[in-house]
């Protein structure tokens, strides 16, 4: 596998993650546990290490002390020959005040660029859940010769006020960019029902970057790649899109090419989280091709134990992590993270069990994120009375109950 020494990636997860709250009440966005066993900040920093790219640093701000333990106790590469997953925390360095915007993040922390002296820099989002080969965009970019390459994913043409929408010529040369656009967004060569929406991932080369940010920095604006960065880079440099479409990851099936899910909101992280336990999910965690690091545990085997007459402990259609004990409950459709203990009599439908929660005898379940340490009382019942829930926890519109950490019941 070729290995990209003079390319310095960027990972920028210091967002505040508001619209994942509670989750993000007492976490940054990138650190939310996913699939188990996971936090999503793992899947980008997968796709760099997989994709042969070995010096990271992870710009954080907000509420970042439980990601940066993940990090350091968990992305341990080699420094000896200069592979390094690096955290740096926000340090005002341009001034007294924090990062205020995306660009400005990297702006306020150019001297890692300086330090290292890259040929090329790459700037990618801490908080989504994709499977890529880096490798391929880098091809993209190096074979064009472009100054920018933006990633981008072909998206419905009635989707597009979601998402900030690259215009392009028939070479992928970007000639436009238009966030959120209400109407008349400008579709794909050769593919009117299509759109390219920018995933927020960007590739430079180094001098591009230091010279647009040292430009943008003079200005009183948001330093935002989307909204200001892009715009100013496409009318005097190549700018190209890269088409994420395309992207082949090793054992992966065809079925599953062009997976990306913002999980921003509850209501996605929930769905997205639900894609995992699909009979052949379009994200697989099991490709061994690819495979996907987090935190060792030092835990034993998930056990399931009684077999007597309404007193079975057994799971389906779902992840059970290691070091969870099933004591004559019955788990559907559900996600359990590590220490998870489910007690006797107990039905849990559709949810999600972060780290040692615990579910009480004969208490029922249905369509609810339980944060990390949770005990629910035997009997309790969440998610089949959402009024009532209403009262307790937050309920999104789609009728996800979210019990934060730290919750107390009685």
């Amino acid at each position: 596998m070729q290995t990209y020494r003079n390319t310095l990636t960027m990972v920028l997860a210091g967002g505040m993650g508001e619209r994942l709250y509670p989750l993000t009440r007492d976490r940054a966005k990138p650190a939310v546990p996913f699939g188990g066993r996971y936090r999503i900040i793992d899947f980008v920093l997968n796709n760099f290490v997989n994709s042969g790219f070995y010096k990271v640093k992870v710009l954080t701000q907000f509420k970042s002390n439980s990601l940066i333990e993940h990090i350091s106790r968990t992305w341990r590469l080699s420094h000896e020959i200069g592979q390094y997953v690096d955290v740096v925390p926000a340090q005002m360095r341009k001034g007294p005040f924090w990062f205020r915007g995306t660009a400005d993040a990297v702006y306020q922390n150019l001297e890692l660029i300086f330090d290292e002296k890259p040929t090329h820099v790459c700037v990618f989002g801490g908080d989504h859940i994709y499977k890529m080969d880096i490798a391929q965009m880098m091809d993209f970019h190096l074979d064009t010769d472009a100054d920018l390459t933006i990633a981008t994913i072909p998206v419905p043409l009635a989707e597009a006020n979601q998402f900030g929408v690259v215009e392009i010529d028939d070479s992928f040369r970007v000639t436009g960019f238009v966030e959120k656009p209400k109407e008349g967004a400008k579709t794909i060569p050769g593919r009117p029902d299509e759109v390219l929406a920018s995933m927020g991932n960007y590739i430079f080369k180094a001098s591009a970057i230091i010279d647009v940010l040292e430009s943008n920095a003079l200005r009183d604006s948001a330093h935002d790649f989307g909204k200001e960065i892009i715009p100013q880079m496409y009318a005097d440099s190549k700018v190209m899109a890269y088409d994420f479409g395309t992207n082949i990851v090793p054992g992966e099936d065809a079925e599953a090419r062009g997976y990306w899910r913002d999980v921003g909101t509850i209501d996605s992280y929930y769905t997205a989280s639900m894609d995992l336990i699909a009979i052949s999910p379009k994200f697989n965690l099991y490709n061994s091709q690819w495979p996907l690091r987090s935190a060792w545990l030092n835990l034993p085997p998930a056990k399931f134990v009684f077999d007597e007459p309404q007193r079975i402990g057994r799971a389906t259609n779902s992840l059970v992590a290691e070091g969870v004990i099933i004591s004559g409950g019955v788990i559907n459709r559900s996600i359990l993270s590590p220490k998870v203990r489910i007690h006797s009599f107990s039905d849990v439908e559709g949810s999600i069990l972060m780290d040692g929660v615990e579910i009480g005898r004969h208490a029922r379940i249905r369509r609810t994120i339980i944060d990390k340490g949770v005990r629910i009382p035997p009997r309790m019942t969440i998610g089949y009375d959402l009024e009532a829930d209403r009262q307790r926890f937050t309920v999104t519109e789609s009728g996800i109950v979210v019990i934060p950490k730290g919750t107390v019941l009685e």
